[in-house]
Order: C-alpha cells, then sequence, then structure tokens
C-alpha cells in the first residue's frame, strides 16, 4: 500500500466497522480523509451504511474486512467474522438515553479541514443521525434477540482466543480479527452500553482486559480512542467537535425534527430497503 496517494473514507467513529478501517490505516500509517456523509455512488446503492472507502479516486469499496483486505490485511473467514458480530451483543442500548445518542453524534462532528464544506456537512448530518436511531430502535423491536442474562457471555470465545493466541489475536501483531473486534469495543465506549461492564469486571476475561491494554498501548496516539476511558492504560477520549460545529449540528437537528413526516418517511424507506437487503 506503499504507492497509494490518497483515501478517502465515509462513515463515523461509533462504528465499530468504520473504526476497523481507521485503526488500519492507522496501523499503516496511511493518511486519510473521513466523511461523515456518504458519497453518492454508495447512498444510491446502500443508503447511509457503512463504511465505504476509495483509494486513489477509484470505486468505493464497501465492508470493513473487504477493505481492510486491500490494505494488505489477513482476509478472514466467515465463522471468523461471526464470532466477531457476537461480541456486538448490547448495541441497541445505545438509544437508551436520546440525549446521550444524539450528543454522541454532535460530539464526533465531521473531519473536513474545510470550513465551509465542514459545516454544510454537520448541518445534513442529523438526518444520518436519525436513520440510525430509527434503525436501532426498530432492530431492536422487532428483529434483535432479548438481551442475554449476562453480557459477560458474548466475549467467551474470544476470551479462549485469546488464552491461546499471541499478545494479539493475530498472533505478534494485530490484523484484521484484531481491528475488527477494537472496532466494537470503540463503538461500545463511545456511547456507553452495558456490555461495557460486562468487559470491566467479569472474571471470566482476564484475557480479554489484557489485550485491550496492549491494543490501547498499541494505539496510544490514534485519534478516536473510547475505550481508554474504562481501561487502563486510561486515556482523554477523543476530541470533541467545536462549540460551533456542535451549533450547526444541533440546527441540522431541529430542521430534521421540523420536518419529521419527510424526513422519517425517507428514514423509514431506507430501512426497509436495507433490512430487506
Amino acid at each position: 500500500m506503499s504507492d497509494v496517494r490518497e483515501v478517502r473514507v465515509y462513515g463515523v467513529n461509533h462504528s465499530p466497522w468504520v473504526q476497523a478501517v481507521l485503526l488500519g490505516l492507522h496501523d499503516k500509517e496511511i493518511d486519510y480523509a473521513l466523511s461523515s456523509l456518504p458519497p453518492l455512488d454508495t447512498f444510491s446503492k446502500v443508503g447511509v451504511l457503512m463504511p465505504a472507502a476509495s483509494f486513489d479516486g477509484g470505486p468505493w469499496q464497501l465492508e470493513s474486512a473487504d477493505i481492510l483486505e486491500r490494505l494488505g490485511y489477513r482476509d478472514i473467514s466467515n465463522e471468523e467474522l461471526a464470532m466477531v458480530q457476537r461480541a456486538w451483543r448490547g448495541v441497541a442500548h445505545r438509544v437508551d438515553s436520546v440525549t446521550a445518542f444524539w450528543g454522541g453524534f454532535a460530539r464526533a462532528g465531521d473531519q473536513s479541514k474545510n470550513p465551509i464544506v465542514r459545516t454544510v456537512r454537520n448541518f445534513i448530518r442529523p438526518f444520518v443521525t436519525m436513520y440510525f436511531f430509527l434503525l436501532i430502535n426498530f432492530s431492536r423491536r422487532f428483529i434483535m434477540a432479548p438481551d442475554p442474562e449476562n453480557f459477560g457471555d458474548q466475549f467467551l470465545e474470544l476470551e479462549s482466543k485469546l488464552a491461546s493466541a499471541g499478545p494479539f489475536l493475530e498472533g505478534e501483531k494485530p490484523d484484521t480479527l484484531d481491528f475488527l473486534l477494537f472496532g466494537i469495543v470503540q463503538c461500545h465506549a463511545s456511547i456507553y452500553v452495558p456490555p461495557i461492564t460486562a468487559m470491566q469486571s467479569d472474571d471470566r476475561l482476564p484475557e480479554l482486559r489484557a489485550w485491550i491494554g496492549r491494543m490501547q498501548v498499541h494505539f496510544a496516539d490514534y485519534p478516536y480512542l473510547y475505550s481508554g476511558v474504562y481501561f487502563a492504560p486510561h486515556s482523554p477520549p477523543p476530541k470533541w467537535s467545536s462549540a460551533f460545529d456542535r451549533l450547526v449540528f444541533f440546527l441540522g437537528t431541529l430542521t430534521v425534527w421540523v420536518l419529521a413526516p419527510l424526513t422519517i418517511s425517507l428514514a423509514v424507506l431506507l430501512a426497509i430497503r436495507n433490512l430487506r437487503k
């Protein structure tokens, strides 16, 4: 990947799959431009689902595991991907608090260095927030299985793998599985959900906590590290967007709610289309 000159990524750093891609790029020391709004090419195909990445102006590529493979990391099996996805239980609790959910998206503002572009994107971003707020609530009510009795149970498979692995899931260096799982940890930590408490205190998960600590050391200068608030070695949360950017976001939020019949209808149509796919 040393010959790559430009990487563009669409997504928000609350998403575990976006986090996985950003972790891989950071690990490879590849510069990238992160946009919080979908490119028209992917929006027409999959709506606001993320991540998407474009290399040197090429076609937008979807799916975090495929993007990581494009970066030179290992192609994982469907069974391994399913194991990682099973560690995502509890994500629906992100919408337990409306203020925490919308506030989290406000703080993770658009990253464009162009102030005009950043302002426009932050004004439009509340529609993306609305989409995911409705999608998670709908999935929680009609699709997702009930919460397990103990959220720690979902990490036992990974705990066992870590007990027989190197310092990382993939051996001596982090690779695809590490990025995907650590992305889920960042997702859980970005807007607090109950699995965080299980990871912190479950006596059955010492290897998981030790691995999180090693990943945090490895990514000590990574700008979107949420887990350092909850796990040692501790570190501050990611830098908030500016007060002005948050104000623009909330003005956009007000507009989204004023136009609720239109914006909710469009969000629901997109969600139904993607759920069918």
